[in-house]
C-alpha cells in the first residue's frame, strides 16, 4: 500500500485513530491573529496548542505569492512525507475529507507550504474546513499524528488579512535595494524619473525597520577639472540624501561618498556613452529580524 493511501485510511479510519496524536484548538481556544500588517507585509497567525503555531504570509512583490509554515515546538527530526487534508468539522457528517496535496517536511526546518496549496488552506478555512496535516509519527511509525488549523473564530481576521493584502505595494526589497540615477552634463537636480524612484525606495523603507544602512556613491565625467567633477559628485550623491530624508528617512541611515571622475562605467570619449558616467548608485543594507 503507497503511503499517501495508508494516511488517507489512517485518517477517516476510527479504529485506526485509538491511541493517534491529533493536535488542533478546540472551540474555546481557536485563536487566528493578524500580527503583521503593512504596505511590505501581511502575517496572520493560528496557535494550535500543545503543538505550535501555523502561519500565513504574503509580502510585497510584483506577484501576490503566499506562503505558509508550520512551526512546532520540538524541530522536526527526520524528513518525512505530509499528506495535507481538508476535514469537514464534526457537524458535517456526509461530507468528506479531500486531499489538497502531499508535501515534504525536512529534518529541522517548519512544515513549509506556499502557491496554489497554501491558497487552498485559506479558501477551505474560509469555507469552514480544517485544513489537516497527517503522518507517520517521527518517532513511532505505527501510529498517526494530525495538526489541524481550525476554522473556529477565522473569518474575521481573515477579511483583514485581505484588507491588507490588497494594499500591499507591488515591489520586493529586491526590486528596490540597487539603483542607479542619472544626471544632466554639471547637473545636481534630479530628474522626474529618479524623484518616481526615490519616492518608491522611500515608501518601502519607511515600513521595513530592517533596512538600517543606505549607500548613496556619486560620480560625475572626466569633462572639467578634477575638483570640480568631485564636488559635483558629492551634489549628486546629497541631493538623493536630502530628497530620502524630506520623505521620513531616518538621516542616520545614509552613507554618502563623492567619488568624483573615478570608477567610470563608460568611455568618456563617447558622447552617447559619457552620460552613464554622471550618476548616482543606491545600496540598500538590510539585516535579518
Amino acid at each position: 500500500m503507497k503511503q499517501w493511501q495508508w494516511l488517507a485510511l489512517a485518517v477517516l479510519s476510527p479504529a485506526a485513530m485509538a491511541g493517534n496524536k491529533v493536535f488542533k484548538a478546540d472551540l474555546n481556544n481557536s485563536v487566528w491573529e493578524i500580527t503583521q500588517a503593512n504596505p511590505i507585509q501581511c502575517t496572520l497567525d493560528h496557535n494550535i496548542p500543545r503543538f505550535g503555531h501555523a502561519r500565513f504570509t504574503v509580502r510585497a512583490s510584483k506577484s501576490v505569492n503566499l506562503d505558509f509554515a508550520l512551526d512546532a515546538r520540538r524541530d522536526t527530526p527526520v524528513t518525512r512525507s505530509v499528506t495535507l487534508r481538508s476535514v469537514p468539522p464534526a457537524w458535517r457528517p456526509g461530507v468528506a475529507a479531500q486531499d489538497i496535496t502531499l508535501a515534504k517536511f525536512h529534518e529541522g526546518f517548519d512544515g513549509y507550504i506556499n502557491g496554489q496549496s497554501a491558497w487552498a488552506m485559506l479558501s477551505e478555512l474560509a469555507d469552514g474546513h480544517f485544513p489537516t496535516f497527517v503522518y507517520r509519527d517521527w518517532y513511532n511509525s505505527d501510529k498517526v499524528t494530525q495538526v489541524a488549523l481550525s476554522s473556529v473564530n477565522f473569518r474575521r481576521q481573515y477579511n483583514d488579512f485581505e484588507d491588507c493584502v490588497s494594499q500591499l505595494l507591488p515591489y520586493s526589497f529586491e526590486d528596490i535595494s540597487f539603483s542607479i540615477l542619472n544626471y544632466e552634463k554639471n547637473g545636481a537636480k534630479l530628474t522626474r524619473r529618479s524623484k518616481q524612484r526615490l519616492k518608491m525606495i522611500g515608501e518601502y523603507i519607511r515600513h521595513d525597520e530592517a533596512v538600517n544602512v543606505i549607500l548613496v556613491d556619486g560620480y560625475s565625467d572626466s569633462y572639467g577639472g578634477r575638483w570640480h567633477n568631485q564636488e559635483l559628485s558629492e551634489k549628486r550623491a546629497n541631493s538623493v540624501k536630502t530628497y530620502l530624508t524630506e520623505l521620513g528617512i531616518n538621516d542616520s541611515k545614509f552613507k554618502i561618498e563623492g567619488y568624483g571622475e573615478k570608477r567610470h562605467i563608460a568611455d568618456n570619449r563617447m558622447s552617447l556613452q559619457r552620460p552613464k558616467n554622471r550618476r548616482v548608485v543606491i545600496s540598500l543594507g538590510r539585516e535579518e529580524i
